[in-house]
């Protein structure tokens, strides 16, 4: 097994070779005798393991050198432990206070030096597992969720008139308007990497709830009348009935928060007049805001049994009369801007030669 590595850190030489003599057997061992020296050796990889410090160096003390090791990401979490002839509580208290593990005072006892750097090493490496199984339970709770994501959507396509081009197309619509959005002031607390990638993945679920509407509404061949489309509504509870369903199993998740304020509000509209509950203005949840626009242009845009398709530039029009009404003004502003992304977007995951 490789020996584990320990950096030695003091100004006099002569306490260097009796720190290296008294460790040589069990580690590998590297030395520095000024401050900046040890700050540059402890982030070469392979970093050490552990590291032993001297407090009274000159130009560059071992608090300092601490301080440091602690605000650089390579070396923030490796153990530092003082060997000073230092002797004040107070002096251990500030060392400790700073970051270090342990303290050992000059003379050192070899014995002691040895059992307190097993002791912490053993530490050091359970920590060390500790944070590679938390990883890795991340890493399967992310595929889990990814993989409910994809099949709840290959699930809702099944069962959607519409058609997995329509997924596609409204997936980057949203991804396309929150990338523009996310350096806005009134948008970037909301809107980050993760928020922008979790918006893309789970925008497919936004009309899930289809799979709960009756067939002969669902796939009528023509306009619907106005009590189908109150059961059609439905389709918003259905879908935020299963996510709750599934949170109730799960426990709360960023993914499953967006999915169910994408699912419920995306049907909603800025002066309230929207459904299922008539929320206003930027109280209707900004997952559900974005969605909103993004699957109104599309459904402009697209051919339904009871209508052809609105051309790009009527569609843009349309959109930005329903600023202030049906849409967010600031998220409409943005459409218009990135309206030619849009376009590009709609004709390379188009259905049809003809749309």
């Amino acid at each position: 097994m490789e020996k584990q590595k320990i950096l030695v850190v003091d100004d006099m030489v002569e306490n260097i070779h009796l720190l290296i003599e008294t460790l040589k057997d069990e580690y590998a061992l590297i030395a520095a005798t000024s401050g900046s020296k040890a700050l540059e050796l402890a982030i070469k990889e392979p970093v050490p393991d552990l590291i032993l410090l001297d407090i009274q160096m000159p130009l560059m003390d071992g608090y300092e050198v601490c301080r440091r090791l602690k605000q650089e990401k390579r070396s923030r979490y490796i153990p530092v432990i003082f060997v000073t002839s230092l002797n004040e509580d107070i002096n251990e208290t500030m060392g400790l206070e700073i970051g270090a593990v342990d303290y050992i005072r000059k003379p050192i006892k070899p014995a002691l030096v040895k059992s307190r750097i097993h002791n912490h090493l053993e530490l050091k490496r359970y920590r060390d597992h500790l944070e590679e199984v938390v990883i890795e339970r991340t890493r399967e709770v992310i595929l889990t969720q990814n993989a409910l994501i994809e099949s709840m959507g290959a699930l809702a396509e099944q069962r959607d008139p519409e058609t997995g081009g329509h997924i596609n197309r409204t997936q980057h619509y949203i991804r396309a308007l929150a990338e523009a959005l996310k350096e806005h002031p009134d948008f970037e607390q909301e809107l980050d990497d993760l928020t922008i990638d979790l918006l893309f993945k789970t925008a497919p679920l936004h009309d899930i709830g289809k799979v709960g509407v009756r067939d002969e509404i669902l796939f009528k061949p023509a306009k619907l009348t106005t009590g189908e489309f109150e059961e059609m509504k439905k389709h918003v509870l259905f879908g935020t009935a299963a996510i709750k369903s599934i949170e109730t199993k799960l426990g709360h998740a960023p993914m499953l928060n967006i999915a169910h304020d994408i699912i419920e509000a995306h049907h909603e509209r800025w002066d309230g007049s929207g459904y299922p509950n008539g929320t206003k203005g930027r109280s209707i949840p900004l997952p559900g805001r974005l969605m909103a626009l993004a699957d109104v242009y599309d459904a402009l845009i697209s051919k339904r049994v009871y209508k052809e398709g609105f051309p790009h530039q009527q569609a843009v029009s349309i959109i930005n009369e329903g600023s202030g009404n049906h849409f967010d003004p600031a998220i409409v502003d943005v459409f218009l801007k990135q309206q030619e992304q849009f376009r590009e977007i709609a004709l390379q995951f188009s259905d049809t030669e003809e749309e």
